[in-house]
């Protein structure tokens, strides 16, 4: 902690996270928290990597607009619903759901 005294940088060790398998350990006069997930720039990141937690975020998310929007409106018009769906719906399954994907053979 000598660098971050000397350039006078201030840490919140409550917001740094560090996964259970590193084979690097990293020390702070507070310590660090381990944790199994993060949410970081709105994508689920787990310390094994693996997307299923981001998909399942996004799923729930897109269930929830869906089931707001069938509450909600009722004028029930095609037009209208897939104008909802494309702007309310759609952006929560996309964003960062090309890791869900698995590639296709072609």
């Amino acid at each position: 902690m000598e660098w971050a005294e000397k350039w006078q940088m201030q840490f919140n060790v409550s917001n740094m996270y560090v996964g259970q398998k590193n084979s690097i350990s990293y020390s702070m006069s507070n310590g660090l928290q381990v944790v199994e997930t993060d949410k970081d720039l709105g994508v689920m990141i787990s310390s094994d990597l693996k997307c299923s937690q981001q998909c399942n975020y996004a799923y729930k998310k897109a269930i929830r607009f869906m089931g707001m929007i069938r509450r909600t409106i009722s004028y029930k018009e095609l037009k209208i619903m897939l104008s909802l769906y494309k702007r309310l719906v759609r952006p929560h399954v996309e964003y960062c759901s090309c890791a869900c994907l698995k590639p296709s053979l072609h």
